[in-house]
């Protein structure tokens, strides 16, 4: 049963953990135990000492967690995701704990309830605080709308051409499915057997694709991420134009526990060299794209496959499609997509939109001289990150405070 209130959420951690003998209280403890020293100063706002907690800590934890978010700053959307992580950041036991049943239960409660709280009309007031933060540059390219809460808000939409679709006729160039930060993960997919590829990377498409028969089609291709980051545009669209021939929703999966969290964000580069393979585990959607071929004549070569996979990372609850784009199998007629055209949407919190592309037919990332390559940050701003990804001397914990 999901918990209506901060409090009642409050008491159930408080009672499962006083079972000496359950899970949660056993896997709790074990993760306590299995703490690893965070690569970050002890003084940075984003430090969380766990060393000693209980379940009264976590429930004050979550509670502290709630309170804040009315009126957390935009920069700052991922201060709370960052101190959970110390929990499970390269220590298995933590890992385990997130992942266990009743971990998971008591981290969807909470995500559950950080939706409602983003559904409030009360975060109204945080909505007018992020508006100026992002100031009027940023808001200029986004339509005026019903803005009556935060995830309203967050989910707001672009104003007719304040995004160019490149060369929205030619199927053979792909563009970006929304305002991210984009990498390259591997260019050589695995299929159902999760190798180590390229310095201990794997990717298991075919978990990652939920069983989908069209997995076989990405073995041996590449995968890209598109990170989106809290302050950014929350809906993707598709990446090229064709026919959706295959899309799920709705595939279940953790919440949180990413064991080397700050390795994603890896100091401004973000998902740079990263294993992409544990998002397998987490909320996800997939959406397969027939599209045409062409060769360096601009003649048909053919036609193949490309996969947009939506995941909701920490505080993600939903992946949500258009409806035209729900639940489209073998049995259903094929959708007819253009490049550029709404596939769905992320509500509050952190997620990336992971491409898929078959073999030798996407070799690397491509751009033509004029395009947009970055924005060249605030020094205020870098200067605030890299404090508080400044790690210490290796070595043991800091002394408790």
């Amino acid at each position: 049963m999901t918990s209506k209130t901060i409090d009642e959420l409050k008491g159930k951690i408080k009672e499962l953990y006083d079972d000496k003998t359950g899970e949660f209280r056993v896997k709790f403890d074990a993760a306590i135990e299995g703490l690893q020293p965070p690569p970050v100063d002890p003084k940075s706002d984003i430090y969380k000492d766990w060393r000693g907690a209980t379940g009264e800590t976590l429930a004050e934890f979550f509670g502290e967690w709630y309170r804040w978010a009315w009126g957390q700053p935009i920069a700052d959307g991922l201060l709370y995701i960052r101190k959970f992580s110390w929990i499970s950041y390269k220590n298995d036991a933590g890992l385990a704990f997130v992942h266990s049943d009743s971990g998971r239960d008591v981290l969807a409660d909470f995500t559950n309830l950080q939706g409602l709280q983003m559904d409030d009309p009360d975060s109204e007031n945080l909505v007018r605080k992020w508006i100026d933060e992002l100031g009027p540059k940023r808001m200029a390219d986004f339509k005026d709308g019903d803005w009556s809460t935060l995830n309203k808000f967050f989910i707001r939409e672009l104003k007719p051409g304040s995004r160019w679709i490149d060369d929205s006729l030619d199927p053979s160039v792909v563009v970006a499915p929304t305002d991210c930060v984009i990498n390259m993960i591997v260019d050589d997919l695995t299929d159902e057997t999760p190798l180590p590829i390229k310095g201990g990377v794997t990717m298991n498409v075919g978990r990652l694709l939920a069983g989908s028969e069209y997995a076989e089609k990405f073995t041996g291709g590449t995968a890209v991420s598109c990170i989106l980051m809290p302050d950014t545009y929350h809906r993707y669209h598709a990446p090229v134009g064709g026919e959706v021939v295959e899309a799920r929703d709705d595939i279940g999966g953790v919440y949180y526990g990413i064991r080397d969290f700050p390795d994603l964000l890896n100091k401004g580069n973000v998902g740079y060299g990263y294993d992409y393979s544990l998002f397998e585990d987490f909320r996800r959607g997939y959406v397969i794209i027939k599209t045409p071929y062409l060769d360096h004549k601009g003649d048909p070569d053919g036609e193949g496959h490309v996969a947009l996979v939506p995941v909701g990372l920490n505080s993600i609850g939903s992946v949500r499609f258009l409806e035209k784009f729900r639940n489209i199998t073998e049995k259903s007629a094929p959708v007819e997509v253009r490049k550029g055209d709404e596939i769905g949407y992320f509500q509050y919190g952190g997620s990336l939109n992971i491409l898929l592309f078959e073999a030798n037919r996407f070799p690397a990332l491509q751009l033509l001289m004029g395009q947009r390559i970055g924005v060249l940050q605030e020094v205020a701003h870098t200067q605030r990150h890299m404090e508080r990804y400044r790690r210490p001397q290796p070595g043991p914990f800091p002394p408790a405070s």
